[in-house]
């Protein structure tokens, strides 16, 4: 019997199941010593010629082929003789003929039928002390899938393949993973059958989050495990199998996106798992990023994946020095459309920020700063107890654990109520500020400014405390930087400009009167973010300090206007007349700037500061240095900068001779003149006359692209 059903096997090319049994039967005969062949000497049935096999005949196999292989006892094995030899030979054999008679019955058998066919035989291998990874032999089902029609035959050995995870998801898995490095086409259908048992699903999904993070496995079987669960979790309704491993699955994918963006090459694959047909090259990380994304949709968080998009949070994530910047979006996009897990989320990543692996504890930083945003995720630990985290990153030698710290101060400080430890958050906010990454002061700024949007926010300490730190910054060579320092001088002042109208606020006055020669030249600036942070400060200090000059600020912002610059300085000269010589001196400093546009700014300012001022302002050594730097910008390679100094250069031999005419008049000898070319003394000087910008203006226009519209 058993031989004419092995000859009807492969005459037939059987369905799966059929082809994985008789597997398992030529491992039984290769452990015996016995050929491959056929058991029987006769020769085989021809092909038309195929037994007719009763539909219920399975049904009586399981209790035959269980007598054979009662338990052994747990004890030293005796040595083995003829009768010992004899029936493990007898059992092996039952065995074998267990096997190829369910291989013959499979495809009349239905699903459970086809169940019970694989628990008997996976009971009888558990009888024998066999693992099935090593006698089930899964990659022959594998290998034979495409040699099925399509239909009841490869249905049937699918649910074989089920009813073997449904006991065995361990071997299984095992089993199926190396066909799934690089993609195969037949292993994704195994995958996917799996993924739509209901049954069986949860199981392997299970196994394949332990393959994945394997620390002691290696590297190209938590890739083929990703590839693996990018099939199953693309097929609906699979994502609903992944309760209560949810969050530690999507860390999981999340820290494995940072291993593959850290490493330097891809990891060999061995030969062994090279399929036979190789399909199309794809990247380990967009199979890993569609596994997310494919998680993320199947729970409901669409948004979530859509935020990403439009935020290139995508992009990030596979970048090997943008991924943490990847892992922020997400867990920011989380609290805003997913946070029934932030809970899950924040409760997995407390102990992996004490990983020793670098990527597991970066991943879980990020994530934990991320989700500091949420105020009832916040709540889950003390304030103090993150509080003393953050501050403790800020002592790590790594620069990004830093970074990360002072982002999570920064979220940290828009929760309500947390202004209270304001005494534990400004002395790591402030010292940041002196950081060599542009990062960290990034940070530290955006932190202090969110600081400033809370209620009895520390207005006056901290324009006290940012007096001799804000300044240098406003004119750091970092765009990014220059642009938070001007938009944080603008949140104190509009935080303070109560106490500025009532004459009040002096360290913030003294701040703000230190700070409007740069912010005046940054309206010229080549970065966009810094001239429209310049030009949204200087507003704010319009209102504050109620100058009427918010036209004009407009006007030289968008338009480069030297009307309205001259009305801006003659306001000033007016109004602060004591500090005019300082007003000159800072805008001296950008005359040897390396940007052409801030070179001419300044030589413009200087120009129209000198005209509106009084020779009682100015002294003769402030003039004889501006007559001499002016005359060497002069020869400036750029035209506009020298046309621009030429003009100024006037106006300063203008003032200094009615400086000499007014001493003359009131002391004669005690004041020496400046070494200037001699002119005429003129009761009221002509008004400097500069040419228009050569540099782009950032009008409306040119900012909407209206140019077109007729």
């Amino acid at each position: 019997m058993a031989g004419g059903v092995w000859g009807w096997g492969r005459a037939r090319g059987g369905p799966l199941g059929a082809l994985t049994l008789t597997a398992l039967a030529e491992g039984i005969r290769a452990s015996r010593g016995q050929p491959l062949g056929p058991p029987d000497t006769g020769p085989e049935p021809e092909p038309e010629l195929e037994p007719v096999v009763e539909p219920r005949r399975a049904a009586c196999i399981p209790r035959a082929g269980s007598e054979p292989f009662p338990q052994p006892p747990a004890q030293e094995p005796a040595p083995e003789g003829p009768h010992q030899t004899a029936r493990r030979s007898q059992e092996e054999g039952a065995l074998e003929d267990l096997a190829l008679y369910t291989a013959a019955c499979l495809e009349e058998a239905g699903f459970a039928g086809t169940q019970a066919t694989a628990l008997t035989l996976s009971s009888a291998l558990e009888a024998r002390g066999e693992r099935l990874e090593d006698q089930g032999n899964v990659q022959g089902s594998r290998r034979s899938v495409p040699s099925l029609a399509e239909g009841r035959p490869r249905r049937a050995a699918l649910r074989v393949l089920s009813a073997l995870a449904l006991e065995h998801s361990r071997d299984v898995v095992c089993a199926l993973l190396p066909s799934s490095l690089p993609p195969d086409r037949v292993a994704a259908e195994l995958w996917r059958s799996l993924s739509r048992n209901q049954r069986v699903n949860g199981q392997v999904l299970v196994q394949l989050l332990w393959a994945l993070k394997g620390l002691a496995g290696s590297q190209s079987e938590a890739l083929a495990a990703t590839r693996a669960l990018g099939e199953m979790l693309a097929v609906s309704g699979c994502v609903g199998a992944t309760r209560g491993f949810y969050p530690h699955l999507l860390l999981a994918l999340v820290t494995q996106l940072h291993e593959l963006a850290r490493s330097t090459c891809p990891p060999d694959t061995p030969k062994a798992w090279a399929p036979s047909h190789p399909g199309p090259p794809h990247s380990h990380a967009s199979c890993t990023v569609e596994a997310l994304k494919a998680l993320l949709a199947g729970d409901g968080s669409r948004m979530v994946v859509t935020c990403m998009e439009q935020a290139g949070g995508w992009r990030r994530l596979v970048g090997a020095h943008t991924h943490l910047e990847g892992v922020l979006l997400l867990a920011s996009a989380m609290v805003a459309h997913a946070d029934h897990h932030l809970r899950g989320l924040f409760a997995d990543l407390l102990p992996r920020l004490r990983s020793a692996h670098d990527t597991q504890r970066l991943t879980a930083m990020a994530f934990f700063t991320g989700l500091l945003q949420s105020r009832p995720t916040a709540r889950l630990l003390p304030e103090e107890v993150i509080l003393e985290r953050l501050c403790a990153w800020q002592g790590d030698p790594e620069p990004t654990v830093r970074w990360l710290g002072l982002l999570g101060l920064g979220h940290l400080a828009l929760n309500r109520g947390k202004v209270r430890h304001v005494s534990t958050l400004l002395p790591a906010l402030l010292g940041a500020l002196a950081e060599s990454d542009a990062r960290l002061v990034g940070a530290a700024l955006g932190a202090l400014r969110r600081v400033l949007l809370r209620p009895r926010a520390p207005v006056r300490l901290l324009s006290a405390e940012l007096g001799p730190r804000l300044p240098p910054l406003l004119d750091d060579a970092r765009e990014s930087v220059r642009a938070s320092a001007v938009g944080l001088l603008g949140s104190l002042v509009r935080r303070g400009r109560g106490g500025l109208r009532v004459g009040l606020r002096g360290p913030l006055r003294k701040l703000v009167l230190q700070s409007l020669v740069p912010l005046l030249l940054r309206l010229s600036d080549p970065s966009r973010d810094t001239a429209e942070s310049s030009e949204w400060t200087l507003a704010r200090c319009d209102q504050a300090l109620r100058w009427g000059l918010l036209e004009e600020v407009v006007t030289v912002a968008h338009y480069d206007s030297p009307e309205a610059l001259s009305r801006i300085c003659q306001r000033l000269v007016q109004w602060y007349p004591s500090h005019v010589p300082s007003f000159l001196s800072q805008t001296q400093g950008y005359l040897r700037s390396p940007q052409k546009p801030l070179r001419r700014a300044a030589a413009v300012l200087i120009g129209f500061l000198v005209h509106h001022s009084s020779p009682r302002c100015v002294n003769q050594d402030l003039l004889d240095s501006l007559f001499q730097d002016l005359g060497q910008l002069q020869s400036d390679p750029e035209p506009a900068v020298g046309a621009a100094a030429h003009v100024s250069t006037q106006q300063v031999a203008l003032l200094a001779q009615a400086q000499h005419h007014l001493c003359r008049r009131c002391r004669p000898g005690l004041l020496r003149l400046p070494r200037l070319r001699r002119c005429h003394a003129h009761p009221a000087r002509p008004r400097p006359v500069y040419g228009d910008s050569p540099f782009q203006p950032r009008s409306l226009a040119g900012r909407w692209d209206c140019s077109g519209l007729g």
